[in-house]
């Protein structure tokens, strides 16, 4: 479809359907140069361009973003009134909203509670977790919080990894009124620690012991050195420091930290420091995909100190060294939340028929555990289905969107402002807008039969990120022409065909990679719709014979499409066909998956569930679910993960490696 046939289309809807009080242009429109040169200015926070370009694009349909960059970007300058004028003017938009929140945390920041309060109940994302702790703080302080308030401070704090000033100075007042504890601020400490944030670490410590923040950062800059520079601990605050700094070595020599403890600290600290400690190093060591993981984590003498990520990485070192007993343990020792997870649902299934004596009644848990997770639509889901003798298969499809269901899709103004900047290139604010439509405009998101029908706007306007994110928030009903749309699909096919690829791992691939989106680039500059490297564009060419390549042509489908496959089939040959390590190996480059397979052979889902790198975990699960779908809907056969999962492990000696090459 063409550039300016989608902007024409939409900006005649949003003439008809935008609730502003001005009128939308027909396009041609010369104001969406200046909306881009906005975009930009906005982006260097060139304060005074942004003002004297406003008035020219007022009446635009995308005026909103326009005004909403004008005004953040002095937002520090300006008044109440200037900003409930705004929040008046663009009344229902995202914008609205998106200003609501920025001014609600400069409130914060400012501890203008007065306005705060009036202003939050306008407030219809509630997604932020700082706005939230700000609202907690202001209960707190007079005296509104109920007994639920903690807790959930303390949930939300620990979610931020960063630090904050919200979360921080609520967490300051519930300390200081009792009702968290010294243990709750330090193990906020110890996970800032663990993730490498000193500033969130050094915000805790100075809630529980200000006098001790010379010594944690002196812990944090050299842990070894700290850890060796005094024999014994004295009270509490020194412990804590002990712990935090073992947790810190850990990071970067687990051996040494297991070391130190052993013999040195850990009967020095209290049974929930030093379980936590231990738990610390085990995850470590699992990341590293150790054997001793399992042996560090069998010093913890009390599972449920543990963090939920660190019992996932004892599940994942157990699943790892077929310990299904500890698998069972450590899942049954995480949070509730945690337990609902598909991939803890899966596996303690898993764990209990794989118990030598398995009784009726845990026969029958596993059997409801695996049929209330059992289905077409992910990774887990998938292999539940399998396990109960099932194959995946495309669902039915829900019956037709109504054109009253169209229309009313097409009348939202949200919907169609997100297209049209989407169109205009400003793909970032689009999306933005486009969720907040769906899921956060009015509270527990659209409908499933309006998703359906937004997700068949996108579709249309072959806005397939969109199309497919919509409709995949549907639970009752999945359809899969827009779930698993097939795009250029005579080329996808015809090329994976020629060089001996299955079409369906093309499209899975594709849909994780980029959703479709043809001049998709990543922040290390991956482009299109394979996202591909243009240093392995380079390489793949000369591999493939073909001559005068340059990086510009990596915008051009086919040749992306041409490369893309390529070297996909050079590296699922260089892995000797396995599916779950060439993802692996395309996402986060050969060298890592070489390593990774090392060890003992294991099924599939076992290997790829220990992959110790998070994004590529999750691609290589979503990209061999997506590729199970594609065939399925491909061939119209009922399909089996299992069977392209396989079984990973160390090449064989006599093996030449294929390919040892590859970028």
């Amino acid at each position: 479809m063409q550039w300016s046939k989608i902007l024409t289309s939409l900006a005649a809807v949003l003439a008809v359907s935008a609730p502003l009080a001005f009128a939308q242009p027909q396009v041609p429109n010369p104001g969406d140069d200046t909306i881009l040169e906005m975009q930009q200015a906005f982006r260097k926070g060139d304060k005074q361009k942004l003002q004297q370009l406003l008035p020219a694009v007022r009446g635009h349909a995308l005026e909103p973003w326009a005004a909403y960059w004008a005004l953040r970007a002095r937002l520090d300058e300006a008044g109440a009134q200037e900003v409930q004028d705004f929040l008046q003017r663009y009344a229902g938009t995202y914008q609205e909203d998106r200003l609501r929140n920025d001014w609600l945390l400069l409130l914060g920041q400012r501890r203008e509670w007065a306005q705060f309060a009036a202003l939050l109940p306008g407030y219809r994302m509630g997604d932020d977790h700082e706005v939230r702790c700000y609202a907690l703080l202001i209960d707190e302080v007079e005296g509104r919080a109920d007994a639920r308030a903690a807790d959930e401070l303390r949930r939300r704090w620990y979610a931020l990894r960063e630090a904050d000033d919200g979360c921080t100075q609520a967490a300051s007042r519930f300390y200081a009124d009792g009702k968290i504890s010294a243990l709750d601020v330090w193990r906020k400490a110890r996970l800032a620690v663990e993730a490498n944030k000193p500033r969130a670490a050094r915000n805790a410590v100075e809630i529980v012991a200000p006098e001790a923040l010379p010594e944690a950062r002196s812990m944090f800059e050299a842990p070894s050195k700290y850890l060796l520079s005094f024999a014994t601990t004295r009270g509490r605050l020194r412990r804590e420091l002990v712990s935090l700094a073992l947790i810190r070595l850990a990071a970067s020599d687990v051996d040494n930290a297991a070391r130190l403890l052993d013999a040195k600290w850990a009967g020095q600290l209290s049974p929930e420091e030093r379980n936590w400690v231990w738990g610390a190093i085990g995850k470590q060591a699992a990341l590293r995909l150790a054997p001793e993981a399992l042996d560090y984590f069998a010093n913890v003498t009390r599972e449920r100190d543990l963090t939920d990520d660190m019992l996932a990485w004892q599940a994942r070192a157990a699943l790892r060294a077929g310990q299904w007993k500890t698998v069972r343990q450590a899942i049954d020792a995480m949070s509730e939340d945690a337990r609902r997870d598909s991939t803890w649902v899966y596996w303690k299934a898993r764990a209990l028929l794989a118990q030598r004596h398995v009784s009726d009644a845990e026969r029958a848990q596993a059997r409801q555990l695996l049929e209330s997770i059992a289905g077409p639509q992910g990774f887990y889901e998938q292999l539940a289905l399998e396990e109960l003798g099932q194959r995946v298969t495309v669902p039915p499809a829900p019956a037709p969107l109504t054109e009253e269901e169209k229309a009313a899709a097409r009348a939202n103004a949200a919907l169609q402002r997100s297209l049209y900047a989407i169109a205009l290139g400003l793909r970032s604010e689009g999306v933005r807008e486009w969720n907040y439509a769906t899921n956060l405009h009015t509270s527990g998101g659209m409908g499933e039969r309006e998703l359906l029908a937004a997700a068949d706007l996108a579709c249309e306007r072959e806005v397939w990120d969109r199309c497919i994110n919509t409709s995949e928030r549907t639970r009752s009903v999945m359809d899969y022409r827009q779930r698993f749309p097939l795009p250029l699909q005579s080329l996808v096919v015809a090329r994976s065909q020629a060089i001996g690829l299955d079409p369906a791992y093309v499209y899975g691939l594709i849909r994780q990679e980029s959703r479709f989106i043809l001049d998709a680039r990543s922040g290390v500059g991956a482009a299109g719709l394979m996202q591909i490297m243009p240093a392995t564009a380079r390489w793949t060419a000369r591999k493939i014979g073909l001559s005068g390549f340059t990086p510009d042509q990596l915008a051009d489908r086919d040749s992306n499409v041409t490369l893309g496959t390529a070297y996909l089939k050079l590296v699922l040959d260089g892995f000797e066909g396995s599916m779950p390590l060439a993802a692996a190996a395309y996402n986060a480059g050969p060298g890592r998956p070489r390593n990774w397979r090392n060890g003992p052979v294991l099924e599939g889902a076992i290997w790829a569930e220990n992959v110790p790198f998070t994004e590529t975990r999750d691609y290589v699960k979503k990209v061999l679910a997506n590729t199970t779908n594609y065939a399925a809907v491909l061939t119209g056969q009922p399909q089996s993960l299992k069977a392209r999962l396989g079984q990973v492990g160390p090449r064989s000696d006599v093996q030449v490696p294929a390919n040892a090459d590859l970028p």
